[in-house]
Formats: structure tokens, C-alpha cells, sequence
């Protein structure tokens, strides 16, 4: 797989090839339709199988101030695009350049042109362009004005309703992992550098491997039980600690996860920790001793999660 810049002209490699187009954050079941589709078509046709995605997301472009809403990061999407089939992903940077951008000129300089792809795949509700000016039925006209095949893919339905990046969102705000691992087809899994901290959780005997929750959606704040993906691929079992903390001062946004039968030094290096179970609120305790044996609970109940389900 190779990160390519969407504003440039691509390689001759992976110029001709079919290109899945959309934000794919969180890359979900309806995002791997899409994705599906498109590699599929380029296997058929002996064609390279491109990923095209925004960064930052339009939404954040447009309204800055927005509550952090991250399903993924661009690493994560990566290598999910990466198991998917793809070959190169496409980054556009969305900026005020792309975002003046018509409709038509997307097409013709950047697709056509920058890309030199020969087909294109989106969702049934993709818009693009500046002011949105453009749907699949305009993209569909402007394809085959410049030589270029494009598909839709219908919405992929769970439980009557469409999947979509807003119902894994408002599950995870509610807590319900079932449903935005259901959705997602894994587990919302969060990516970060181990940061060093007050080494609270070390002294109480449960040291943690703290992660500033950056630019992702916030999910409901809490106790979860968790695996962690280390540098080398390793699989640990963990609990942690995701919100403000709030027996101990100043509050501050974390996610801690504690892994369980498992030491080593972790500080400076990039981890990803996948969210299985949603144990508990957070509380505040009146000692640490009241803390320590709720620790202790929150161990065990992990335990019993976990060890009914295979790493993922």
C-alpha cells in the first residue's frame, strides 16, 4: 500500500486505474461496499485499485469549532484500505483551494487529469464541488464526458436502517459497542503516542499506558474493557480508564488502559487500543483505598469478557 498525494499527478503505476471515492472515516460497512466494488472492478480489469479520501474531513474545514467527531485516523484508514484490496490510498488535502473547487473541474483537473483514472466508485449519496454542487448524477454525467466509468453503490442496511459514520458516532456516545462493532465490523479502536503522566496508576499498582484523545469522537466517558495492538502487533488484554478522571485533579481527557499480565516500557511509542466492553461511568471515590477495590472489580469482570472472545 502507498500514500499518494491527491493534488499531484500520480505515478504511471496507478494512473488507469478504478478510484473509490468518499471520507471513508471509520470505514464501515457501507464504506466497504464501496471499496469493495472498486477493487473488485480492478481485478477484473487488471487495473490498479485506488482509495480517495479527505484530510482534513470537510466537516472539520467548514466548521473548526466542531466537537471532535474522528472515527479514524489517516494511519488507521491505511491499513484498513490496505486489507481491503486497495494498492494506493489518495489523500486530498482540503483546504480553500479544493474547496473552490466546481464540480466540473474535479473531474477534469483532478480525476481525469491529476489521477488519469479510468473508473470511478462512490456511495449513492457522494456530493462534491464547491457549494456541493455535484451528486453520482452529475459525477455520472462528467465521467463519461471525460472516458471515465462510474458505479454507486446503494446504502448497506443493519437492523432497518442504513449503516452510516452518525449511528456509530451516537452509539459510541451511548456506549453500545455491540452496535458500533456490529457496524464497524471490529472494534472502535483508538491510535496514539504513550505519554507520560503523574504515575498515579503505577503506585496504586495499575500502571497505565496514557493517550491524549486528540481529534476523535469522544465516546461515552467511562471504564471499558479493552486490547491493545503494541508496535509489534502484539495483542494485549487491558481495562481503561477513558474521560476526566474525576477523584483526582485537574481534570484532564485520557484514555488509560492498564494491560493486564503484561509489563514493559511503552512511553514515546504508538499504540492502538480497541474498545470491546463498556463496564461502568466514571466515579469519583472518597480514598484511593475505595478506588483500588473498584480497580480490582474492574479487573475481574475484564477478565471475563475478554477471555470469551479471540483477538481480533
Amino acid at each position: 500500500m502507498e500514500r499518494l498525494d491527491g493534488g499531484s499527478a500520480v505515478p504511471d503505476a496507478y494512473r488507469n486505474g478504478i478510484v473509490a471515492l468518499g471520507n471513508f472515516d471509520g470505514f464501515h460497512r457501507g464504506h466497504q461496499a464501496v471499496v469493495g466494488r472498486a477493487v473488485e472492478r480492478a481485478r477484473a480489469e487488471g487495473r490498479p485499485a485506488l482509495v480517495a479520501t479527505f484530510d482534513p474531513h470537510p466537516v472539520r474545514y467548514f466548521k473548526p469549532d466542531a466537537p471532535p467527531f474522528r472515527l479514524t485516523t489517516l494511519g488507521q484508514r491505511e491499513r484498513l484500505f490496505a486489507a481491503a484490496g486497495a494498492d494506493a490510498m489518495l489523500v486530498f488535502r482540503f483546504d480553500r483551494d479544493l474547496a473552490s473547487v466546481t464540480a466540473e473541474d474535479f473531474v477534469a483537473d483532478w480525476l481525469a487529469g491529476r489521477i488519469g483514472a479510468a473508473g470511478v466508485v462512490t456511495g449513492e449519496d457522494f456530493t462534491f464541488g464547491r457549494g456541493r454542487g455535484g451528486n453520482v448524477e452529475v459525477l455520472r454525467d462528467l465521467a463519461a464526458r471525460h472516458g471515465m466509468s462510474m458505479d454507486a453503490v446503494g446504502p448497506v442496511e443493519a437492523d432497518g436502517e442504513p449503516v452510516s459514520s452518525s449511528r456509530i458516532r451516537d452509539a459510541l456516545r451511548d456506549g453500545d459497542l455491540a452496535t458500533a462493532t456490529r457496524l464497524l465490523t471490529r472494534p472502535f479502536a483508538i491510535e496514539g503516542i504513550v505519554e507520560h503522566g503523574d504515575k498515579r496508576g503505577r503506585q496504586l499498582g495499575y500502571p497505565t499506558a496514557n493517550m491524549s484523545l486528540g481529534k476523535y469522537l469522544r465516546p461515552r466517558f467511562g471504564i471499558y474493557a479493552v486490547r491493545g495492538r503494541l508496535p509489534d502487533g502484539e495483542l494485549v488484554d487491558g481495562v481503561a480508564s477513558l474521560g476526566i478522571r474525576p477523584t483526582f485533579d485537574p481534570p484532564k481527557e485520557l484514555l488509560e488502559p492498564h494491560f493486564l499480565d503484561w509489563t514493559s516500557d511503552l512511553y514515546g511509542r504508538r499504540i492502538e487500543v480497541e474498545l470491546h466492553a463498556y463496564l461502568r461511568p466514571e466515579l469519583k471515590f472518597d480514598d484511593l483505598d475505595a478506588l483500588t477495590a473498584q480497580m480490582r472489580e474492574d479487573e475481574a469482570q475484564t477478565r471475563a469478557i475478554l477471555d470469551q472472545s479471540s483477538p481480533s
